[in-house]
């Protein structure tokens, strides 16, 4: 299985066309820590992480994990744990993943620059939810509606390719 991210605002996947956002300033090949663009390429993608509190049931192949209040994605290019999920008690620059907001009620990691990290070159870079469709940080979003309906129609073996 294969989505696709089409000209920053449609992705793509079976037959089905999802309007989405993605990076703020646009797709890039090189991307860089905070610098608003979604990094172009083909890549995995992780487990499904879900907030327990604000959904139920969740039909998906991918493997599932509950957000911890505890729990965030390390953007700090000098620490250890660069790109990786953390516990935001031992790490001072993080992205929370338990937030008040719903972006990430459900998100996907998307595994760019996770083996051989590179140091400021990009992370948490995920596939979250989005009400408005205004441009990211370097996400994709899409409306939940579709994200429930992607999560059915992709397994662990699913790639994106931005293009």
């Amino acid at each position: 299985m294969l989505i696709t991210l089409k000209n920053k605002d449609t992705l793509i996947c079976d037959d089905f066309k999802f309007k989405c956002c993605a990076g703020k300033k646009g797709l890039t090949s090189r991307k860089k820590e905070g610098d608003k663009k979604t990094p172009k390429g083909t890549y995995s993608i992780g487990p499904l992480y879900f907030r327990k509190d604000r959904n139920k049931y969740l039909s998906t192949k991918l493997k599932v994990l509950k957000i911890k209040k505890c729990m965030g994605w390390c953007d700090d290019g000098n620490h250890k744990n660069y790109n990786q999920l953390v516990n935001i008690n031992k790490v001072n620059k993080c992205e929370r993943l338990y937030r008040r907001d719903y972006k990430y009620d459900l998100l996907i990691p998307i595994n760019y620059n996770t083996s051989k990290i590179k140091k400021n070159k990009g992370s948490a870079i995920f596939i979250h939810l989005t009400k408005n469709y205004h441009k990211t940080l370097g996400c994709i979003a899409l409306k939940k509606k579709d994200f429930l309906i992607l999560l059915r129609l992709i397994n662990k073996k699913t790639k994106i390719k931005i293009i």
